[in-house]
């Protein structure tokens, strides 16, 4: 059976751990090279480029800070000194504070979060977008929450920089549509990674109360992402995809 992304090149921000590391191995299995960035997690995004590489794909580790302008540029160059190539971009790299009360919450951890939302999506963007134009298109994926639609209490640092990032993507997708490069959005729920225990009573409560049954793995996040990034969902752009076992409601959708 053929492969999806047989032959085309991403990067993952944020590919070391979590979702963005499940999202380079289904990348990896459907044929696409990545480049798994990674701001402090050497060995882990190093572990990672192993890995996928025996999928038959060629990787490679890339240390950047996204929010920091020069450091992806530099990133981007030696993506493509390497590759020759940017077919895809998939911004999924958080770091920071996310949780809290107002009144606990500090004006660094706002900022932290929109610095993620928004600077590091917009730094991402446009180092690619030349080598996308030239190369007569592209696919850009924001990981963005599930929370958006929810409003959940104790959690607006988060959703002040994913709120940034959704709006941006909205925009860029309208901006970025006549040079072929599409902007989607996949929208995680609580997803299983290395660092949860799905035996657990709380794994296994939140499982059973979503329409699926069942809590879901990060590698459907993957699969989204693997979506939007193949030629099947060559004119979708703009979209909003909640990848969450079924759990939604009608606000901010």
């Amino acid at each position: 059976m053929d492969r999806l992304l047989e032959g085309k090149v991403a990067i993952v921000t944020g590919g070391a751990r979590g979702i963005g590391a499940d999202i380079c191995r289904v990348l990896a299995s459907q044929g696409c090279s990545v480049v798994i960035n990674y701001a402090h997690s050497k060995t882990q995004a190093e572990s990672v480029a192993e890995e996928v590489s025996l999928l038959g794909v060629r990787s490679l580790a890339i240390q950047a800070d996204v929010r920091q302008r020069a450091e992806v540029e530099a990133m981007v160059a030696q993506t493509l000194k390497e590759f020759g190539k940017i077919d895809g971009l998939i911004n999924n790299a958080i770091s920071g504070r996310q949780h809290g009360d107002l009144s606990d919450l500090e004006d660094s951890d706002f900022q932290n979060m929109l610095d993620f939302g928004a600077i590091a999506t917009v730094n991402t963007i446009r180092a690619v977008r030349p080598s996308m134009q030239a190369n007569g298109g592209g696919r850009i994926v924001n990981v963005v929450t599930e929370l958006w639609n929810m409003g959940s209490g104790s959690w607006s640092a988060y959703l002040g920089g994913k709120g940034a990032m959704v709006g941006i993507s909205r925009a860029l997708a309208n901006e970025l549509g006549p040079d072929g490069i599409t902007v989607n959005m996949v929208a995680p729920g609580w997803m299983v990674t290395e660092n949860v225990d799905v035996a657990s009573e709380g794994s296994m409560n939140f499982g059973n109360s979503l329409p699926l049954r069942k809590h879901g793995s990060a590698r459907e996040i993957g699969n989204a992402c693997a979506f939007f990034m193949s030629d099947l969902a060559g004119y979708v752009t703009g979209a909003y995809l909640p990848v969450t076992g079924g759990r939604v409601t009608q606000i901010g959708a």
